[in-house]
């Protein structure tokens, strides 16, 4: 089956659960609203003409300006049909949308990456805890508000035999620069030759 008459017959079938479809990049994106993923997936991996039985990847997409702050997106494969398909919704910062794990026991550990790096909480997962990072981390690191440097910084101290947290200090010491060309020697040898002289 191509890919135009799946997006046609997933269309007919799903009309109200979804918003919009396209064709791009060879595979088929459909935008839902969060409260019909439940639905759009049981019937895409139980139907018979679609068999999107394996779940790929879970992923979030954050958009710290916009009125809904992120885009969460699914990647599903047919391995009969050969084909892939994206489905995607916005979302609030705050709201929390519903777990696949019954339906895809994979998704445990994809949702709690997301849930890890973005903060996104999802309903009905069996535990959702940090999966990438510690566990006293603060904050979600793929957000775009979170400080490319962190907050604290992780190392071992051989006082206390043990490993450390401290708040992270970026320290730019004074540098003297010589910008003289290295065909005439920096300032240093230069000084040094004077003394050997």
């Amino acid at each position: 089956m191509s890919l135009s008459n799946l997006e046609k017959k997933i269309n007919s079938e799903l009309t109200t659960k979804i918003n919009s479809s396209r064709i791009n990049h060879n595979q088929l994106e459909i935008q839902i609203n969060k409260d019909s993923l439940l639905d759009v997936v049981i019937f895409l991996k139980k139907n018979n003409f679609t068999k999107f039985r394996q779940l790929i990847d879970i992923t979030a997409v954050d958009y710290i300006n916009s009125e809904n702050r992120f885009k969460m997106i699914y990647l599903f494969l047919s391995h009969e049909l050969n084909s892939r398909l994206n489905i995607n919704f916005n979302i609030n910062e705050n709201e929390v949308v519903n777990s696949l794990t019954k339906i895809f026991p994979s998704a445990n550990w994809m949702e709690r990456e997301v849930f890890d790096m973005y903060g996104i909480k999802f309903n009905d997962h069996p535990d959702l805890r940090r999966i990438l990072t510690d566990y006293g981390f603060s904050g979600h690191p793929l957000r775009k508000d979170f400080p490319i440097t962190g907050h604290t910084e992780v190392r071992y101290s051989e006082e206390k035999k043990k490993v450390i947290y401290e708040p992270v200090k970026l320290e730019q010491n004074y540098r003297n620069f010589d910008y003289s060309s290295p065909w005439e020697g920096t300032e240093y040898i230069k000084e040094l030759q004077k003394k050997n002289d």
